[in-house]
């Protein structure tokens, strides 16, 4: 464990590399604890670095054993190496080759960065800075290389050897029990991109041939003895490309395809080029095992990774500052497509519940940065949701700005111009301007500013001349800076349904806010309207315009746009919830509320009532949402400030059981109306999964509605089901009612799942977010459970992770002992891998909006967990950047 300083890395310190490598010839012999590594690369001087700079090559807890230079042995005094580095002083001024061997322990390998073993099976993890923990090597993006690898291995332990590329030579290694294959990427590609496998693996394939003729071998390996619950992923792959093909006219360019599935993973999956690794949680799945967000969260992930094929493995990113370069393009790349597959609107829906969960505390917090951050100490850090979902908020905005037609041309001229090289967000922009002569300067603010930016709205209707005035204005966190080019998807809604109304300003439904305030004006609107703004959340900010709640309802009933009628939905909700909470003064635990709704949550009730008996059947997956509340995070983040969880819990059960008990009438028959018919096959498709959503959510509110109904019929659902989707959301309904009959459920759903350790994590998340007091001893318990391990990030992620995150009451309890655990952790993880514990520790990210003595407990544990020795830079530099920052609540 290294005790240091974070460095801070800055973007305008960028300059190409001194060196660059053109072929890399790899010899690696795979052993459990000593793995020997033979590069040679193909060195020549960069006409564009510095002339006869010594030749600096990153290493991370290497062994030299061996450097020659064009065959020739290096004396002791031509180069310094150690385990974090090798420089050569005065390389040649021509072309040449180094070879570099070196020993490297897998098993050893608990930070799950470079080669590791994973329950027996080799695999790598080399983003962002893995590759070094190979061997020594010019790891950085934009030096990009042509990759031949030749694998060993003993057969009987690794009979499957899988490389970057298409296969080449395989056989025996005479007079041993060991076995080689050797694999050739003809494209060159930078060494995060570099991966291998060896193990014993199960394999799923399927032929497919691309649009320009090519064939192609998919293939889905996985664990032994779970081959079959790999179909539904490779129909993802094989959809996934044909659909990319027809999206955006990139034909895969491999004559293989292979992903692998390992349970130690510290990601959800990578790009490698021709062999993407997987955590097994988005490659398994049977109605047994896995629900339908398991299933949606497969297709998208393999998706994900698939579609960097081009958007981040053929044009890939200069630098680590341009990682939204390749991320937040490729989300937005899969979140068209899983559009495609399912609801498109149901997935608008999904796409930014989960940017307001994740992205916006992550904007208004201390760990904010732009898409494009501007400086880093741990590029570890910088995957997060403003890169990710915000990265891909800025593509979709760039789309509704130039119209589909001009947006793909853009697309086309970028990976034309860029194949092959490693590109900027300069390019990207100059692709869409230089198809669309538009100039986007000013739209490329969005990648510099951090915060989100709130539209402010007002409007005035004169029923005289028939015109309805619309004045807009925007701010962003700071108050200051050149406002942003903001795309406004607008429309106007009257009593009765939606209206039409002239104004030149406003092109194909979307008017372009670019100054700091601005007004329109509509003519020909008969009737006072109500607004129907940022249609399809058009961009990633906060509106402000004092409506009521009966005008947000008239959009949940007459609006044209699906996302504005749950949006309509959610805000009437939130109100009531921030209402509640701000006036009901603190309650002893376990008392229920009188109910008191008062006759603004009885018009709400009423209205979701008629919404589920007008469109519930008709649309079940839209249903489920708009029945669904604003989480207590939501809450949160909408307060603030002097946040106190309690208050949160308390006043958002109290509008749950309003709600359920209001609709009771409608949930019983319209579970019944939603029930599968007798012997019905299992099927993950949208309208399925969609029908499964709304029965269940009408169970989860009868179950706070009335809990001993709720139980019993959570424990016949639980008997009854026949897929872990209706399964786990019986168990999830027992689960928040105390009492024997939850510790039977959750006692008999984990033996019968005690050798499925993806169900698990399911059991132990579930446990882990009960909102009662007796949940930090649940956790210590679970703890010492056979199936948890620290060295497994699902499991760490599954309990702890959902602990932090989905626990609010308890993680920020006022004792301060939610905070303890989490702190300790990460100190715990934080020796045996650096990059999930700080993970973890951003859970701390929203702790300044808590109340005073709250947030003082959670400075305090933070504070003293900065104060001791041995972080690794991972978690020093989430530490600094959480307690330096300041609460920006944008």
């Amino acid at each position: 464990m290294r005790t240091e300083t974070p460095q801070m890395i800055r973007l305008e310190d960028y300059r190409p590399s001194d060196h660059l490598i053109d072929r890399v010839d790899l010899d690696i012999r795979l052993a459990p604890h000593d793995t020997r590594v033979s590069a040679t690369l193909a060195v020549r001087p960069n006409p564009a670095g510095v002339p006869g700079a010594p030749l600096v090559l990153d290493g991370d807890e290497l062994t030299l054993l061996g450097l020659a230079l064009d065959g020739q042995a290096l004396p002791a005094d031509a180069f310094t190496a150690s385990a974090a580095g090798l420089t050569l002083h005065a390389p040649p001024r021509r072309p040449f080759t180094l070879t570099v061997e070196t020993q490297i322990d897998p098993t050893a390998n608990t930070k799950l960065m470079g080669l590791y073993r994973s329950g027996g099976v080799y695999c790598t993890q080399c983003e962002a800075d893995g590759f070094r923990r190979i061997t020594y090597f010019l790891d950085r993006p934009d030096v990009l290389s042509v990759y031949t690898t030749r694998i060993e291995a003993d057969r009987a332990e690794a009979p499957v050897l899988l490389g970057n590329g298409d296969p080449g030579e395989a056989g025996a290694v005479p007079g041993t029990g060991r076995h080689f294959a050797v694999w050739h990427d003809p494209h060159p590609k930078p060494a995060y991109l570099f991966a291998l496998v060896g193990g014993r693996l199960d394999r799923v394939s399927a032929p497919f041939t691309t649009m320009e003729g090519r064939a192609v071998t998919v293939a889905v390996y996985v664990e032994p003895g779970k081959g079959s619950r790999a179909d539904y992923a490779l129909d993802a792959v094989l959809r996934s490309m044909r659909w990319d093909e027809a999206a955006f006219g990139r034909p895969y360019d491999l004559a293989v395809f292979n992903v692998v599935a390992v349970s130690d993973f510290n990601m959800g999956a990578m790009e490698n080029k021709g062999l993407n690794i997987f955590n097994d949680k988005y490659v398994l799945a049977d109605p047994e095992t896995a629900t339908d967000t398991d299933y949606a969260n497969i297709e998208a992930v393999i998706a994900h990774e698939y579609f960097h094929n081009w958007s981040g493995n053929r044009v890939t990113c200069r630098d680590w500052f341009q990682l939204c370069l390749k991320e937040g393009l490729t989300v937005f790349r899969d979140q068209e497509f899983s559009s495609d597959m399912r609801s498109r609107a149901v997935h608008r829906i999904g796409e930014v519940r989960t940017l307001r969960t994740r992205q916006f505390p992550e904007d208004a917090g201390p760990l904010a940065h732009p898409v494009r951050p501007r400086a880093y100490a741990e590029i570890n850090n910088f995957y997060t949701a403003t890169v990710y979902e915000k990265g891909a908020e800025i593509v979709r905005m760039i789309r509704t700005l130039l119209g589909p037609a001009a947006f793909r041309a853009g697309m086309d001229r970028y990976f034309a111009e860029n194949d092959g090289r490693a590109a900027t967000v300069e390019d990207f922009l100059a692709a869409f301007a230089a198809e669309s002569g538009r100039d986007l300067s000013a739209f490329a603010r969005w990648y510099e500013r951090p915060g989100t930016p709130r539209v402010s709205a007002a409007g005035s209707h004169d029923a005289a001349t028939g015109r309805y005035t619309l004045s807009l204005r925007q701010s962003l966190p700071g108050g200051d800076g050149a406002p942003l080019v903001i795309p406004v998807a607008l429309g106007l809604v009257g009593a009765a349904g939606p209206l039409e109304a002239a104004c030149e300003r406003v092109r194909d439904g979307v008017f372009v806010l670019e100054a700091a305030s601005d007004t329109i004006t509509f003519a020909g609107v008969a009737e006072p309207p109500v607004p129907s703004l940022f249609r399809g959340f058009s961009a990633p900010v906060r509106l402000e315009m004092d409506l009521g709640d009966a005008e947000r309802l008239t959009l949940l009933r007459h609006d044209t746009d699906p996302f504005n009628r749950w949006q309509a939905a959610q805000s009437v909700a939130m109100r009531l919830i921030l209402d509640r909470a701000a006036a009901r003064a603190p309650q002893a635990e376990g008392a229920e509320e009188a109910e008191e709704a008062g006759p603004a949550a009885a018009a709400y009730a009423a209205a979701l009532g008629a919404f589920l008996d007008a469109e519930a059947l008709a649309d079940p997956a839209f249903a489920a949402l708009v029945l669904g509340l604003p989480g207590e995070g939501d809450v949160a983040n909408e307060m603030g400030r002097d946040v106190d969880p309690d208050a949160i819990h308390r006043a958002r059960q109290t509008l749950r059981r309003h709600l359920g008990r209001s609709l009771r009438g409608r949930l019983d028959p319209l579970r019944a109306a939603l029930a599968p018919a007798a012997g019905a096959p299992f099927s993950p498709d949208a309208a399925s999964a969609g029908r499964r959503a709304l029965a269940n959510a009408a169970l989860d509110l009868l179950g706070i509605a009335d809990p001993e109904a709720g139980i019993q019929a959570a424990e016949a659902q639980l008997a009854a089901a026949t897929n872990m989707t209706d399964r786990l959301a019986a168990l999830s309904v027992l689960a928040q009612i105390p009492g024997p009959a939850r510790e039977r459920a959750l006692d008999a759903f984990g033996e019968r799942y005690a050798d499925e350790p993806l169900v698990l994590d399911k059991w132990f998340a579930l446990q882990a977010t009960i909102p009662e007091a007796g949940t930090l001893d649940r956790i210590a318990r679970l703890r010492r459970h056979p199936a948890f391990a620290m060295t497994n990030p699902n499991r760490v992620r599954a309990l702890i992770g959902s602990f932090g995150l989905g626990n609010p009451t308890q993680f920020a309890r006022p004792d301060g002992a939610g905070f303890a655990l989490l702190a300790e952790t990460v100190e715990a993880l934080d020796r045996v891998n650096p990059q999930i514990a700080a993970k973890l520790l951003t859970t701390f990210g929203s702790w300044r909006m808590l109340e005073p003595a709250r947030s003082s407990r959670a400075g305090e544990i933070l504070s003293r967990m900065q104060a001791r020795p041995g972080l690794s830079r991972d978690v020093a530099d989430i530490l600094a950047r959480t307690l330096a920052g300041s609460l920006t609540h944008s």
